[in-house]
């Protein structure tokens, strides 16, 4: 009665170990499994500059990569690709993106009006999708400003020097006006001495 036994058991370990080999082996093949990682999710860029909106997305199978942008002037389709397949780019936004296998996309000479929400998402060809958002704030170089405080100081500059000879020549003044004075006076001295030699 031992013999049987023994010999279910391993007959029955055998099979449980072969079942759950097949059963990794099949998880480890199913598709359906998308992962994105987002670095950066928060951009500080000026007008004119070029940006990357980075992201890594990983999947079993093929990957189709969608790209929008929200903000208060609405939402806009940037860019939607399938990865070794096709690459449709808004008309908005011909020439100012280039696209990147690993999901990630550049952004050229950025305005005011790119601001606000970057949204992808990244699904794959089984239906399992994932989401990323990037915050991009755009900053105006404010060119008029500092063109102001360069003038003003130069005036104040100018002014300051204006008011510098104008004080070295009153100073100039004032010492000839004094030379002048001591001349006068030291004069009418010697003559009023003079005069009171010649009366007495």
């Amino acid at each position: 009665l031992m013999r049987p036994l023994q010999g279910c058991r391993g007959r029955g370990v055998v099979v449980g170990t072969v079942t759950l080999c097949l059963a990794a082996g099949w998880a480890l093949q199913t598709p359906g499994v998308v992962s994105l990682v987002v670095p950066q999710p928060n951009i500080n860029a000026t007008v004119a500059q070029n940006i990357l909106l980075s992201v890594e997305y990983s999947c079993r199978g093929v990957a189709t990569i969608e790209w929008k942008h929200v903000s208060s002037w609405g939402t806009t389709k940037i860019v939607e690709w399938k990865s070794g397949n096709y690459v449709n780019i808004s008309t908005v936004y011909k020439d100012r993106v280039t696209t990147f296998e690993n999901g990630s996309i550049q952004l050229l000479n950025v305005g005011m009006r790119d601001a606000g929400y970057y949204f992808i998402t990244v699904t794959e060809e089984y239906g399992t999708n994932t989401y990323g958002t990037i915050i991009v704030n755009v900053y105006e170089i404010i060119y008029e400003d500092l063109h102001f405080v360069a003038v003003l100081f130069a005036f104040l500059a100018a002014i300051s020097a204006i008011l510098i000879c104008f004080m070295w020549l009153c100073n100039k003044s004032l010492h000839l006006f004094q030379k002048k004075t001591t001349h006068k006076l030291t004069a009418s001295t010697t003559e009023e001495i003079e005069l009171e030699t010649i009366e007495c």
